[in-house]
């Protein structure tokens, strides 16, 4: 039986996934004609007939217009992936067997690389991680204090001289705490380490440039801004070691084989164009939603927010909110809220359908019990006050549950 869903239904589940925008669709539109007419339109953009040109100077549009939206000193910093799980995996592996290869060949003698991740990264950053540890690398993980921050001593204290790589998120899904990502970099790179940060949820939600966090790679996805879900992209600063990750053909200047999605590419720029222009107005407007969710939810006794934001701060997303329901577990809340016609999460997607607390609850030293009880609420350009009101009309009918 086919599941429905209501058009009055309210999403508020904006960092799992975005709906489409009318911009991004409007990119993609030339590229779904049936037929004859699609081979002009969607030629292969490595091939040299004029069908194949005219991909490419599509993709190399759109390349320019992202490398512009994050500021990368060049657009051939920018390699096109197919979403943000194979760009972390690429920067992880590959940055770090890249350094690993470089300094072997410029010492006398082997050597153990050592890696350092934050506790509270995406799954797709600890698993490489995790998958280097049984290749040979030692692999450092730091946690953060108890607001969601990982705080430069505690890099600091972990890094030595064997260590060629750096990954900490430059923000958090779950919670939505903003790393200081800028003087992250300057420790790894004082240690003559690479640093990466896995963006994709900062990217169209706070100012992002990528020369003024001086940072060598990071990593981004179309679906949490508005665009196609299968489409992200990884920035690698010019001259970096770089070893890449899928082989085969050689597309993307050597960086990464595979035939490019040229439709999916001109949506994510589109998406992405979309998002950095409105980003300062729909950042405030957003944060404004967020204070008054989380001014509402205080005042509801059962509920406590998970880490203090402070109405207007800057140290954490303006879409995210996050709070701790007592005596209840998420997964009891998320399905009574859906049938209310209200979507949200208890923390990530990608392990939603876990029985275990939240990875990012218990490294911020949050007990196991109270963490069963998360509910994160996210929210977008779509996103109104009165959606935000009557979500909380529909959480205290739950809590009343008969």
């Amino acid at each position: 039986m086919a599941v429905t869903v209501s058009e009055n239904y309210v999403y508020l589940d904006w960092a799992a996934t975005t709906p489409l925008c009318e911009e991004s669709v409007l990119a993609m539109q030339p590229y779904l004609v049936p037929g004859k007419a699609n081979v002009a339109l969607n030629a292969n953009a490595n091939s040299l007939h004029a069908p194949g040109r005219a991909a490419f100077e599509a993709l190399e549009r759109a390349r320019r217009s992202f490398a512009c939206d994050i500021n990368a000193a060049r657009p051939n910093e920018i390699v096109f992936t197919g979403g943000a799980t194979e760009a972390d995996n690429t920067a992880i592996i590959g940055l770090a067997q890249a350094v690993t290869a470089e300094r072997n060949r410029s010492r006398q003698g082997s050597f153990t690389p050592h890696i350092v991740i934050s506790s509270i990264e995406h799954e797709a950053v600890l698993s490489p991680a995790h998958r280097l540890k049984s290749l040979g690398f030692r692999v450092t993980e730091i946690d953060p204090d108890r607001s969601g921050f990982i705080r430069p001593e505690k890099l600091a204290a972990a890094m030595g001289e064997d260590t060629v790589l750096v990954s900490v998120q430059a923000a958090n899904s779950e919670v939505g705490a903003l790393q200081p990502v800028a003087e992250l970099a300057r420790i790894a790179h004082d240690r003559g380490a690479l640093f990466h940060t896995d963006a994709v949820q900062a990217l169209g939600k706070v100012r992002f440039d990528v020369q003024e966090l001086g940072i060598d790679a990071a990593s981004f996805a179309a679906h949490k801004i508005c665009g196609p879900k299968g489409v992200g992209a990884l920035y690698v600063r010019a001259r970096i070691p770089y070893q890449d990750y899928l082989l085969g053909g050689g597309q993307e200047a050597g960086r990464r084989s595979g035939t490019q999605n040229v439709m999916g590419i001109a949506g994510f720029a589109a998406a992405s164009r979309t998002a950095i222009e409105s980003l300062a107005e729909e950042s405030a407007r957003q944060r404004s939603l967020r204070d008054l969710l989380y001014a509402r939810l205080s005042s509801i006794p059962a509920v406590s927010p998970t880490v203090a934001v402070e109405p207007g701060s800057e140290d954490y997303l303006p879409n995210v909110v996050h709070v701790l329901v007592e005596g209840y577990e998420s997964e009891t809340l998320v399905l009574r809220l859906d049938m209310k016609g209200f979507g949200v999460s208890g923390g990530s997607a990608c392990s939603s359908h876990s029985l275990e607390p939240s990875h990012v609850l218990k490294s911020m030293g949050i007990d196991s019990d109270a963490a069963y009880g998360a509910l994160r609420i996210s929210f977008g350009r779509f996103t109104t006050e009165a959606d935000i009101e009557g979500f909380i009309v529909a959480l205290r009918e739950c809590l009343d549950w008969q």
